[in-house]
């Protein structure tokens, strides 16, 4: 798990998504440019929340979020996702 510097504000959080699939069930090797954007990530840093919304998800959860929800980020030279709270449809 890494460690950032940084503080969501309101009800936004930071996702480190997971790796992409490398290979089918069946065995078939998947080249980059047909790998599907992954959909599934790790929460790493949560936002205290509004006045009317409560804070759901926490640090390391492991959620469920749309296919293009949230804004690519680049801290430490990893890449991440910056996203609304609404935008994680569920924790695994």
């Amino acid at each position: 798990m890494s460690k950032v510097k940084i503080k969501p504000l309101e009800d936004r959080v930071l996702v480190e998504p997971m790796e992409a699939a490398e290979k089918t069930a069946s065995g078939i090797y998947i080249p980059d440019t047909a790998k599907e954007k992954p959909q599934k990530g790790t929460v790493i840093a949560v936002g205290p929340g509004k006045k009317d919304v409560t804070m759901e998800v926490k640090v390391n959860d492991v959620v469920l979020y749309g296919k293009y929800a949230g804004t690519e980020i680049n801290l430490e030279g990893k890449d991440y996702l910056m996203m609304k709270q609404s935008d994680i449809l569920a924790v695994i």
